[in-house]
């Protein structure tokens, strides 16, 4: 199976074989996942994720977090929720090895940026995108710190491959142990022209984006979330009902051309035509519907795209996203 251009088509899916199960910490194991003929799989960046599709149908979302050069497999990491929305208990509860699944990507809504040094605040399993950019920026020598907390020492993963890559650039704060994260000793000692990754669980985003923006360049923070943004962030995104005119959307693979009203989603009325379209979380954060715009002015309500990527507006994510065209083409 030739996998040059998978990544082309964001709604593209293919079956992986599940070739490892790891244990990695306690409540956290990685999958490592290689095609079925042997062949190598498409190019990814660090920060680009897959869409897993689960044996129940569920479709969840794992940052790749193995090295982008190896071309043979791709390593997710997985972290047990007792009371998440039952994705990782799944994972966790299956018996997975030898068993193909279902794949869309890689995507990237987290990509690495150029930066003369690099800060990496990872929380929990948030560790997982930052691996194979650490990796990155070790290779290219530039100027890199990981500051890493967890609950306590035996839940935080890859602490060894963590001290292989360059312990002297990585502080361990296991919070049983040392107390919560420091954010405002970290960034008192990085330089302003830093910019900073951040990824774990949205109090710690939070926190760091309240840092951040005090001290740094308004493009300096780069996160990436597992869940909807604080309330206040979300307020931003209009309800459906409340999401003014209706529009027309052609789906131009299968020719349909489809009425959408001011009090159903874009994503609802692409359901109709096509009743297997595959999505997620269905507020805007996770990118699982994402598709191409061909055609028209899309009306962005996500939390993933850039502001560059919105004006470019070549896609979207039809969960949360309307038209400010009277047409819409989407590539479906």
């Amino acid at each position: 199976m030739a996998h040059s251009d998978l990544d082309a088509d964001p709604q593209r899916m293919y079956e992986l074989l599940v070739q490892q199960v790891t244990w990695e910490a306690d409540g956290v194991v990685s999958i490592r996942l290689i095609d079925t003929n042997g062949s190598e799989l498409p190019r990814w960046a660090p920060g680009a994720h897959l869409d897993l599709i689960l044996p129940s149908g569920k479709v969840r979302q794992y940052s790749l977090c193995g090295d982008p050069d190896d071309r043979a497999a791709y390593t997710v990491a997985v972290l047990r929720e007792e009371h998440g929305r039952g994705g990782s208990r799944e994972i966790h509860d299956s018996a997975l090895v030898g068993r193909t699944m279902s794949v869309r990507g890689p995507r990237n809504h987290f990509p690495l940026v150029d930066a003369p040094s690099y800060l990496f605040v990872a929380g929990g399993i948030g560790i997982t995108p930052m691996l194979a950019m650490v990796r990155e920026v070790r290779r290219r020598g530039v100027p890199w710190r990981l500051v890493y907390g967890g609950r306590s020492r035996s839940s935080m993963a890859f602490l060894g491959e963590l001290d292989r890559l360059g312990g002297g650039n990585v502080d361990v704060v296991p919070q049983d142990s040392h107390g919560m994260l420091d954010l405002d000793a970290v960034l008192a000692a990085v330089p302003g022209d830093c910019v900073v990754y951040c990824c774990g669980p949205e109090g710690l985003i939070r926190a760091t984006e309240e840092q951040v923006d005090s001290r740094f360049a308004p493009d300096a923070l780069h996160v990436e979330r597992f869940g909807a943004a604080s309330s206040s962030q979300c307020s931003e995104r209009p309800p459906a009902e409340s999401a003014g005119t209706g529009f027309e959307v052609e789906l131009r693979r299968t020719g349909a051309v489809l009425d959408v009203p001011p009090d159903r989603t874009l994503l609802d009325v692409v359901r109709d035509s096509v009743p297997d379209f595959l999505s997620d979380c269905e507020e805007g954060f996770c990118g699982a519907c994402e598709v191409r715009v061909l055609e028209g002015e899309p009306e962005h309500h996500d939390l993933l795209l850039s502001d560059r990527e919105r004006e470019c507006g070549d896609r979207m994510m039809i969960c949360v996203g309307r038209s400010r065209s009277p047409r819409l083409v989407l590539d479906l």
